[in-house]
């Protein structure tokens, strides 16, 4: 596979140049206007953070990318799928209350917000993995896959199970349904915690398999007729059920690219990568660590591979934060030095699993041309 062109460009601004009108000016570089937009419903995936953390882009980013596509004559929408996780984005009224309140609403960005897998995380799609090993059919939101054109604007930080979030990230894991989030992240079946159970039946009422009775007012799973999709987990409103199976992180990360060449096989893709505020967890979280690298810039590609490659090797060239989680590991006596900035910030993280994976898949090429913008 020849490789792909990746365009960068560092936060420096001089007096009269904003870091949007640089985000513009690299889009249209890297060759987003090639798309064709017109009367086009245009997808542009993001995370809007969850409430607590501080870490996230901030809807300018957001305005910007859809400022163009309206200028192309597109219809764009900001979307995102629900979590699997109990959080302030399990449900679409929480989810974009969330958005809301993290800032991304059609005054500050110019356009809407849908929740890709509808109001409880089950409104989806199963859309055909070519190539796949690991997943035959993957569970993407519906709005998702309805649009005509999919665009990934990423914030590119480390995570504690795949070693950095970037598109490959934010699309495979992002726009899984909840169904579709259970998938990547386990084969198991879900739990119930009975001293956490307050017997309102809510999961019964969500689950579609009939599994879940009561004993004593407490849930029980049925794990013979559990068919694992995580439907309850949202359901429950205590925090009472999980999942206690997680796969190895090394198969996560390569469903994860299965799912992401599954939303982006065969349709119009853009993909930008933001790396900055790189925190060593998941916007997910609630809350957001010190970063563990310094900014290094914003990057954009049609080849989501090679985006991703560029932006860690990016990273890998800078040098660790002082009071980072990071640092703090390298400075530990008997840390064994890996050379590595984001299996040295989390060590059980196998990231380049991803990539290899997405590589043989076709979905790109982890070799690219870096073509730098002032």
């Amino acid at each position: 596979m020849s490789k792909s062109k990746v365009y960068f460009t560092d936060f420096r601004c001089p007096v009269g140049t904003s870091i949007t009108e640089k985000l513009r000016r690299l889009c249209l570089a890297a060759g987003i206007k090639n798309i064709d937009m017109e009367n086009k419903f245009v997808a542009i995936k993001m995370h809007f953070g969850e409430l607590g953390n501080l870490a996230y882009l901030r809807p300018q980013y957001a305005k910007c990318v859809a400022d163009i596509v309206k200028e192309q004559g597109g219809r764009p929408f900001l979307t995102d799928c629900n979590t699997l996780y109990p959080g302030s984005r399990k449900h679409a009224l929480e989810h974009m209350d969330c958005a809301n309140l993290n800032g991304f609403n059609p005054i500050s960005t110019g356009c809407q917000v849908i929740i890709a897998d509808g109001l409880k995380g089950t409104d989806d799609i199963e859309v055909p993995v070519r190539g796949g090993e690991y997943v035959q059919n993957a569970k993407i939101g519906r709005a998702i896959m309805d649009a005509d054109v999919f665009i990934s604007l990423a914030h590119f930080k480390g995570h504690e199970a795949t070693g950095f979030g970037g598109a490959l990230k934010n699309i495979g894991m992002g726009c899984g349904s909840r169904a579709g989030k259970m998938e990547q992240h386990s084969s198991g079946k879900c739990v119930v915690n009975e001293d956490l159970c307050k017997g309102c039946r809510k999961c019964a009422k969500e689950c579609g398999s009939n599994a879940i009775t009561y004993e004593n007012n407490k849930a029980h799973i049925h794990e013979d007729i559990c068919k694992g999709c995580g439907r309850c987990i949202g359901a429950c409103g205590f925090d009472a059920i999980s999942n206690a199976t997680w796969d190895a992180n090394d198969q996560l990360d390569r469903k994860m690219a299965e799912y992401a060449w599954a939303v982006v096989d065969g349709r119009p893709c853009f993909h930008i990568n933001i790396a900055r505020d790189i925190s060593p967890n998941c916007d997910c979280h609630g809350e957001n660590d010190a970063p563990i690298l310094p900014n290094i810039g914003m990057f954009a590609s049609f080849d989501p591979v090679a985006l991703d490659q560029a932006s860690v090797d990016a990273c890998m060239k800078a040098e660790p934060l002082p009071n980072s989680q990071l640092a703090d590991n390298l400075a530990k006596p008997d840390w064994h030095y890996h050379h590595d900035h984001f299996l040295d910030s989390n060590p059980n993280v196998k990231w380049k699993e991803t990539l290899q994976h997405a590589e043989k898949l076709g979905m790109g090429s982890r070799e690219y041309e870096l073509v730098v913008l002032k």
